[in-house]
Protein backbone atom coordinates (compact mmCIF):
# COMPACT_ATOMS: atom_id res chain seq x y z
CA UNK A 1 0.00 0.00 0.00
CA UNK A 2 2.92 2.46 0.79
CA UNK A 3 4.65 1.83 -2.50
CA UNK A 4 1.12 2.33 -3.75
CA UNK A 5 0.69 5.79 -2.45
CA UNK A 6 4.40 6.73 -3.35
CA UNK A 7 3.38 5.67 -6.76
CA UNK A 8 0.34 7.51 -6.75
CA UNK A 9 2.27 10.73 -5.58
CA UNK A 10 5.08 10.37 -8.05
CA UNK A 11 2.43 9.95 -10.98
CA UNK A 12 0.34 13.13 -9.47
CA UNK A 13 3.45 15.27 -9.08
CA UNK A 14 4.65 14.28 -12.59
CA UNK A 15 0.84 15.53 -14.22
CA UNK A 16 1.30 18.90 -11.86
CA UNK A 17 4.31 19.68 -14.20
CA UNK A 18 3.05 22.46 -16.69
CA UNK A 19 3.23 22.36 -20.18
CA UNK A 20 6.84 24.69 -20.35
CA UNK A 21 8.49 22.47 -17.52
CA UNK A 22 7.84 19.57 -18.87
CA UNK A 23 9.18 20.17 -22.25
CA UNK A 24 11.95 21.38 -20.58
CA UNK A 25 12.38 18.05 -19.09
CA UNK A 26 12.06 16.04 -21.93
CA UNK A 27 14.15 18.54 -23.96
CA UNK A 28 16.81 17.68 -21.38
CA UNK A 29 16.56 13.86 -21.44
CA UNK A 30 17.60 14.00 -25.19
CA UNK A 31 19.86 17.19 -24.15
CA UNK A 32 23.32 14.95 -24.37
CA UNK A 33 24.48 11.84 -26.19
CA UNK A 34 27.61 11.10 -24.64
CA UNK A 35 26.24 8.94 -22.32
CA UNK A 36 24.75 6.55 -24.86
CA UNK A 37 27.71 6.63 -26.92
CA UNK A 38 30.27 5.87 -24.04
CA UNK A 39 27.63 2.80 -22.78
CA UNK A 40 27.46 1.47 -26.16
CA UNK A 41 31.27 1.78 -26.76
CA UNK A 42 31.78 -0.15 -23.30
CA UNK A 43 29.20 -2.76 -24.52
CA UNK A 44 31.40 -3.19 -27.60
CA UNK A 45 34.62 -3.29 -25.84
CA UNK A 46 34.16 -5.41 -22.90
CA UNK A 47 31.70 -7.63 -25.70
CA UNK A 48 34.41 -8.05 -28.18
CA UNK A 49 36.79 -9.12 -25.04
CA UNK A 50 34.33 -11.55 -23.23
CA UNK A 51 33.51 -13.17 -26.87
CA UNK A 52 37.69 -13.39 -27.87
CA UNK A 53 38.37 -15.46 -24.35
CA UNK A 54 34.88 -17.65 -24.21
CA UNK A 55 34.34 -17.71 -28.03
CA UNK A 56 30.12 -17.18 -26.50
CA UNK A 57 27.62 -16.66 -29.12
CA UNK A 58 25.03 -14.92 -27.32
CA UNK A 59 27.56 -12.65 -25.50
CA UNK A 60 27.99 -11.33 -29.20
CA UNK A 61 24.91 -11.39 -29.82
CA UNK A 62 23.89 -9.21 -27.17
CA UNK A 63 27.11 -6.96 -27.87
CA UNK A 64 25.52 -6.59 -31.46
CA UNK A 65 22.17 -5.78 -30.08
CA UNK A 66 23.26 -3.26 -27.79
CA UNK A 67 25.27 -1.59 -30.30
CA UNK A 68 22.05 -1.43 -32.37
CA UNK A 69 19.70 -0.46 -29.80
CA UNK A 70 22.48 2.47 -29.53
CA UNK A 71 22.85 3.54 -33.31
CA UNK A 72 18.53 3.96 -32.89
CA UNK A 73 18.32 5.71 -29.61
CA UNK A 74 21.00 8.09 -31.12
CA UNK A 75 18.91 8.77 -34.27
CA UNK A 76 15.77 9.48 -31.95
CA UNK A 77 18.03 12.14 -30.30
CA UNK A 78 19.62 13.36 -33.97
CA UNK A 79 15.17 13.60 -35.12
CA UNK A 80 14.33 15.05 -31.90
CA UNK A 81 16.64 17.95 -32.12
CA UNK A 82 15.40 18.67 -35.45
CA UNK A 83 12.35 18.24 -34.39
CA UNK A 84 12.15 21.59 -31.89
CA UNK A 85 13.43 23.57 -34.99
CA UNK A 86 10.52 23.42 -36.78
CA UNK A 87 6.88 24.94 -36.67
CA UNK A 88 4.87 24.46 -35.01
CA UNK A 89 6.31 24.59 -31.80
CA UNK A 90 6.68 21.34 -29.76
CA UNK A 91 3.00 20.43 -28.02
CA UNK A 92 2.91 17.94 -24.88
CA UNK A 93 0.75 15.70 -26.25
CA UNK A 94 3.21 15.23 -29.02
CA UNK A 95 6.44 15.58 -26.01
CA UNK A 96 4.46 12.44 -24.46
CA UNK A 97 4.92 10.57 -27.16
CA UNK A 98 8.64 11.24 -27.66
CA UNK A 99 9.36 10.65 -24.11
CA UNK A 100 7.64 7.14 -24.57
CA UNK A 101 10.36 6.88 -27.27
CA UNK A 102 12.84 7.79 -25.17
CA UNK A 103 11.94 5.45 -22.28
CA UNK A 104 11.28 2.71 -23.92
CA UNK A 105 14.94 2.92 -25.64
CA UNK A 106 16.67 3.23 -22.08
CA UNK A 107 14.41 0.07 -20.69
CA UNK A 108 15.63 -2.12 -23.62
CA UNK A 109 19.12 -0.98 -23.05
CA UNK A 110 18.98 -1.58 -19.71
CA UNK A 111 17.59 -5.10 -20.27
CA UNK A 112 20.07 -6.15 -22.92
CA UNK A 113 23.27 -4.81 -20.29
CA UNK A 114 21.44 -6.90 -17.79
CA UNK A 115 21.40 -9.71 -19.64
CA UNK A 116 24.89 -9.11 -20.70
CA UNK A 117 25.70 -8.99 -16.90
CA UNK A 118 24.06 -12.31 -16.03
CA UNK A 119 25.74 -14.18 -19.25
CA UNK A 120 29.54 -13.11 -17.91
CA UNK A 121 28.71 -14.22 -14.59
CA UNK A 122 27.41 -17.93 -16.36
CA UNK A 123 30.71 -17.85 -18.31
CA UNK A 124 32.99 -17.48 -14.80
CA UNK A 125 35.61 -15.87 -16.17
CA UNK A 126 36.02 -13.40 -13.23
CA UNK A 127 37.82 -10.18 -15.27
CA UNK A 128 34.87 -9.80 -17.70
CA UNK A 129 32.32 -10.65 -14.70
CA UNK A 130 33.57 -7.57 -13.32
CA UNK A 131 34.01 -5.52 -16.57
CA UNK A 132 30.04 -6.53 -17.46
CA UNK A 133 28.53 -5.82 -13.93
CA UNK A 134 30.23 -2.75 -13.45
CA UNK A 135 28.97 -1.47 -16.87
CA UNK A 136 25.62 -1.86 -15.19
CA UNK A 137 26.25 -0.14 -12.23
CA UNK A 138 27.20 2.77 -14.38
CA UNK A 139 23.89 2.53 -16.48
CA UNK A 140 22.40 2.40 -13.13
CA UNK A 141 23.87 5.83 -11.61
CA UNK A 142 22.95 7.73 -14.70
CA UNK A 143 19.48 6.52 -14.63
CA UNK A 144 19.49 7.89 -11.43
CA UNK A 145 20.61 10.68 -12.53
CA UNK A 146 18.33 11.04 -15.53
CA UNK A 147 15.34 9.95 -14.59
CA UNK A 148 14.44 11.39 -11.15
CA UNK A 149 11.65 13.18 -12.76
CA UNK A 150 10.37 10.02 -14.24
CA UNK A 151 10.67 7.62 -11.31
CA UNK A 152 8.63 4.62 -12.80
CA UNK A 153 10.68 4.56 -15.91
CA UNK A 154 13.85 4.79 -13.28
CA UNK A 155 13.04 1.48 -11.49
CA UNK A 156 11.81 -0.47 -14.36
CA UNK A 157 15.38 0.71 -16.03
CA UNK A 158 17.17 -0.50 -12.51
CA UNK A 159 14.57 -3.90 -12.54
CA UNK A 160 15.71 -4.50 -15.80
CA UNK A 161 19.42 -4.11 -15.06
CA UNK A 162 19.87 -5.74 -11.55
CA UNK A 163 17.10 -8.63 -12.65
CA UNK A 164 18.89 -11.20 -14.46
CA UNK A 165 22.34 -10.56 -13.02
CA UNK A 166 20.45 -11.40 -9.27
CA UNK A 167 18.86 -14.49 -9.95
CA UNK A 168 21.70 -16.16 -11.97
CA UNK A 169 23.41 -15.29 -8.36
CA UNK A 170 21.20 -16.52 -6.24
CA UNK A 171 20.50 -19.68 -8.25
CA UNK A 172 24.36 -20.60 -7.56
CA UNK A 173 25.38 -22.84 -4.59
CA UNK A 174 28.11 -20.96 -3.01
CA UNK A 175 28.40 -17.72 -0.78
CA UNK A 176 29.94 -16.09 -2.81
CA UNK A 177 27.56 -15.58 -5.73
CA UNK A 178 24.84 -15.13 -3.26
CA UNK A 179 26.85 -12.49 -2.04
CA UNK A 180 26.73 -10.74 -5.31
CA UNK A 181 23.15 -11.15 -5.44
CA UNK A 182 22.09 -9.46 -2.41
CA UNK A 183 24.59 -7.03 -2.93
CA UNK A 184 23.05 -6.63 -6.82
CA UNK A 185 19.73 -5.96 -5.05
CA UNK A 186 20.92 -3.48 -2.44
CA UNK A 187 22.43 -1.23 -5.64
CA UNK A 188 18.84 -1.52 -6.94
CA UNK A 189 17.33 -0.73 -3.23
CA UNK A 190 19.63 2.28 -2.39
CA UNK A 191 19.67 3.55 -6.58
CA UNK A 192 15.53 4.05 -6.10
CA UNK A 193 15.72 5.78 -3.01
CA UNK A 194 18.14 8.15 -4.64
CA UNK A 195 15.59 8.59 -7.06
CA UNK A 196 12.87 9.33 -4.61
CA UNK A 197 14.83 11.73 -3.24
CA UNK A 198 16.34 13.45 -6.14
CA UNK A 199 12.41 13.21 -7.27
CA UNK A 200 10.91 15.04 -4.17
CA UNK A 201 13.17 17.55 -4.06
CA UNK A 202 12.94 17.89 -7.92
CA UNK A 203 8.92 18.36 -7.42
CA UNK A 204 9.76 21.15 -4.97
CA UNK A 205 12.12 23.21 -6.98
CA UNK A 206 9.53 22.76 -10.00
CA UNK A 207 6.74 23.94 -7.22
CA UNK A 208 8.48 27.03 -6.69
CA UNK A 209 9.31 27.91 -9.93
CA UNK A 210 5.94 27.65 -11.40
CA UNK A 211 4.82 30.33 -7.94
CA UNK A 212 7.41 32.39 -9.29
CA UNK A 213 6.19 32.17 -12.83
CA UNK A 214 2.78 32.74 -11.67
CA UNK A 215 3.41 35.68 -8.89
CA UNK A 216 5.56 37.69 -12.10
CA UNK A 217 2.54 37.32 -14.32
CA UNK A 218 -0.02 38.50 -12.07
CA UNK A 219 -1.04 42.14 -10.70
CA UNK A 220 -1.47 41.51 -7.07
CA UNK A 221 -3.84 44.64 -6.45
CA UNK A 222 -6.67 43.16 -9.22
CA UNK A 223 -5.51 39.51 -9.48
CA UNK A 224 -5.41 40.22 -13.34
CA UNK A 225 -2.33 39.31 -15.64
CA UNK A 226 0.26 41.98 -16.06
CA UNK A 227 1.98 43.32 -19.16
CA UNK A 228 4.61 40.95 -19.25
CA UNK A 229 1.94 38.09 -19.32
CA UNK A 230 0.82 40.30 -22.38
CA UNK A 231 4.09 39.63 -23.72
CA UNK A 232 4.40 36.20 -23.88
CA UNK A 233 0.94 35.63 -24.32
CA UNK A 234 -0.20 37.64 -27.01
CA UNK A 235 1.88 36.25 -29.85
CA UNK A 236 0.93 33.01 -28.97
CA UNK A 237 -3.21 33.63 -29.58
CA UNK A 238 -2.18 35.85 -32.18
CA UNK A 239 -0.82 32.68 -33.76
CA UNK A 240 -3.51 30.28 -32.65
CA UNK A 241 -5.91 32.31 -34.37
CA UNK A 242 -7.53 35.74 -35.23
CA UNK A 243 -8.13 38.31 -32.16
CA UNK A 244 -9.40 41.48 -31.05
CA UNK A 245 -7.56 44.12 -28.96
CA UNK A 246 -9.19 46.15 -26.80
CA UNK A 247 -7.25 48.63 -24.98
CA UNK A 248 -8.90 50.60 -22.01
CA UNK A 249 -8.54 53.75 -20.30
CA UNK A 250 -10.78 54.76 -17.76
CA UNK A 251 -12.32 58.13 -17.08
CA UNK A 252 -12.49 60.63 -14.30
CA UNK A 253 -10.23 57.59 -12.25
CA UNK A 254 -7.73 60.23 -11.10
CA UNK A 255 -10.51 62.53 -9.86
CA UNK A 256 -12.23 59.80 -8.13
CA UNK A 257 -8.67 58.74 -6.25
CA UNK A 258 -7.56 62.58 -5.73
CA UNK A 259 -11.03 63.11 -3.92
CA UNK A 260 -11.93 59.96 -1.87
CA UNK A 261 -8.05 58.37 -1.81
CA UNK A 262 -5.92 55.45 -2.66
CA UNK A 263 -7.57 53.02 -0.73
CA UNK A 264 -11.02 53.72 -2.81
CA UNK A 265 -8.92 54.13 -5.95
CA UNK A 266 -7.52 50.60 -4.94
CA UNK A 267 -11.20 49.55 -4.61
CA UNK A 268 -12.53 51.23 -7.69
CA UNK A 269 -10.04 49.29 -9.56
CA UNK A 270 -10.84 45.34 -8.09
CA UNK A 271 -14.31 46.20 -9.00
CA UNK A 272 -13.08 47.41 -12.59
CA UNK A 273 -11.65 43.88 -12.94
CA UNK A 274 -14.47 42.31 -11.86
CA UNK A 275 -16.54 43.09 -14.14
CA UNK A 276 -14.02 43.30 -16.91
CA UNK A 277 -13.80 39.09 -15.81
CA UNK A 278 -17.87 38.83 -15.75
CA UNK A 279 -17.84 39.80 -19.38
CA UNK A 280 -14.98 38.11 -20.82
CA UNK A 281 -14.90 34.74 -22.41
CA UNK A 282 -12.96 31.78 -20.51
CA UNK A 283 -10.30 32.05 -23.00
CA UNK A 284 -9.83 35.48 -23.17
CA UNK A 285 -6.53 37.51 -21.63
CA UNK A 286 -6.98 40.08 -18.94
CA UNK A 287 -4.10 41.91 -18.47
CA UNK A 288 -3.60 45.60 -16.13
CA UNK A 289 -1.74 47.83 -18.17
CA UNK A 290 -0.77 49.74 -14.66
CA UNK A 291 -2.23 52.26 -13.10
CA UNK A 292 -6.01 52.89 -14.68
CA UNK A 293 -5.01 51.30 -18.30
CA UNK A 294 -6.67 47.57 -19.21
CA UNK A 295 -6.21 45.38 -21.86
CA UNK A 296 -8.57 42.83 -23.35
CA UNK A 297 -7.65 40.16 -26.02
CA UNK A 298 -10.81 38.54 -27.42
CA UNK A 299 -10.63 35.38 -29.04
CA UNK A 300 -14.38 35.98 -30.49
CA UNK A 301 -13.77 38.47 -33.01
CA UNK A 302 -16.64 38.35 -34.77
CA UNK A 303 -18.46 39.73 -31.42
CA UNK A 304 -15.35 42.62 -31.46
CA UNK A 305 -17.97 45.71 -31.78
CA UNK A 306 -20.35 44.39 -29.30
CA UNK A 307 -17.59 43.20 -26.38
CA UNK A 308 -16.59 46.71 -26.84
CA UNK A 309 -19.85 47.98 -26.48
CA UNK A 310 -20.37 46.28 -23.43
CA UNK A 311 -17.26 46.91 -22.10
CA UNK A 312 -18.39 50.39 -21.78
CA UNK A 313 -22.00 49.67 -20.38
CA UNK A 314 -20.06 47.77 -17.27
CA UNK A 315 -17.37 50.32 -16.61
CA UNK A 316 -19.71 53.18 -16.44
CA UNK A 317 -22.27 51.91 -14.48
CA UNK A 318 -22.07 53.33 -10.81
CA UNK A 319 -19.72 51.99 -8.09
CA UNK A 320 -20.82 51.87 -4.41
CA UNK A 321 -17.91 52.32 -2.46
CA UNK A 322 -18.15 52.27 0.94
CA UNK A 323 -21.45 54.02 0.88
CA UNK A 324 -19.91 56.33 -1.55
CA UNK A 325 -21.43 56.21 -5.23
CA UNK A 326 -18.76 57.03 -7.94
CA UNK A 327 -19.41 57.39 -11.42
CA UNK A 328 -16.63 55.79 -14.18
CA UNK A 329 -16.22 56.57 -17.77
CA UNK A 330 -13.81 54.82 -20.04
CA UNK A 331 -12.65 54.72 -23.47
CA UNK A 332 -11.48 51.98 -25.29
CA UNK A 333 -9.88 51.91 -28.71
CA UNK A 334 -10.41 48.32 -30.93
CA UNK A 335 -8.07 46.54 -32.99
CA UNK A 336 -9.19 43.36 -34.72
CA UNK A 337 -6.04 40.83 -36.28
CA UNK A 338 -5.25 40.53 -39.74
CA UNK A 339 -6.98 43.96 -41.07
CA UNK A 340 -5.27 46.00 -37.93
CA UNK A 341 -2.34 44.00 -37.74
CA UNK A 342 -0.28 40.69 -38.04
CA UNK A 343 1.82 41.16 -34.96
CA UNK A 344 1.41 41.84 -31.59
CA UNK A 345 3.05 45.25 -31.34
CA UNK A 346 0.76 46.57 -34.92
CA UNK A 347 -2.01 45.45 -32.76
CA UNK A 348 -1.29 47.24 -29.79
CA UNK A 349 0.15 50.81 -31.47
CA UNK A 350 -3.41 50.66 -33.42
CA UNK A 351 -5.59 49.99 -30.90
CA UNK A 352 -3.83 52.53 -29.22
CA UNK A 353 -4.36 55.22 -31.24
CA UNK A 354 -7.72 54.14 -31.49
CA UNK A 355 -8.05 54.55 -27.56
CA UNK A 356 -6.47 57.99 -27.99
CA UNK A 357 -9.07 59.18 -30.32
CA UNK A 358 -11.73 57.66 -28.34
CA UNK A 359 -10.60 59.84 -25.09
CA UNK A 360 -10.68 63.19 -27.70
CA UNK A 361 -14.61 62.22 -28.13
CA UNK A 362 -14.92 61.96 -24.30
CA UNK A 363 -15.12 58.19 -24.18
CA UNK A 364 -17.05 55.38 -25.69
CA UNK A 365 -15.39 52.97 -28.14
CA UNK A 366 -13.34 53.60 -31.59
CA UNK A 367 -12.85 50.88 -33.83
CA UNK A 368 -8.98 50.89 -35.47
CA UNK A 369 -10.32 50.20 -39.14
CA UNK A 370 -12.34 53.54 -38.46
CA UNK A 371 -9.18 55.57 -38.29
CA UNK A 372 -8.64 54.15 -41.59
CA UNK A 373 -11.63 55.33 -42.93
CA UNK A 374 -10.74 58.98 -43.80
CA UNK A 375 -7.85 57.63 -46.45
CA UNK A 376 -10.80 56.26 -48.66
CA UNK A 377 -13.10 59.65 -48.18
CA UNK A 378 -15.00 58.41 -45.27
CA UNK A 379 -15.91 59.86 -42.28
CA UNK A 380 -14.40 58.35 -38.77
CA UNK A 381 -17.76 57.46 -36.61
CA UNK A 382 -17.23 56.43 -33.37
CA UNK A 383 -19.03 53.78 -30.74
CA UNK A 384 -20.20 56.28 -27.49
CA UNK A 385 -21.64 55.14 -24.34
CA UNK A 386 -25.06 55.23 -24.00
Amino acid sequence: MGAGMLFNRMESGRASISDAVYLEVITGLHGTMLPNILAAACLAMVGAITTYETGDRVTAGLTAAGVVVAIVRLIEMFAFRRRLTRAPQLGRAEAVRWERRYVTGTIVTALILGLFAARSIVLGDALCCVMAVGIGFGFGAGVVARLALRPVAALLDLIAIAAPAAIVTLMQPDLRHVGLGLLILMYVVASFEMVRLSFNASIKQITLKRQFEQLSRVDPMTGLANRSALATDLPAMLAAGTIAVHTLDLDRFKEANDRFGHPVGDALLKQVAGRLRAIAAADDLLVRMGGDEFVLVQRAVDDAEAMAMRIVNAISAPYDVDGQTIELGVSVGVAVAPDDGRTAEALLSRSDRALYRAKESRGGYVLARQLRMPEAGQTVSEGLAA
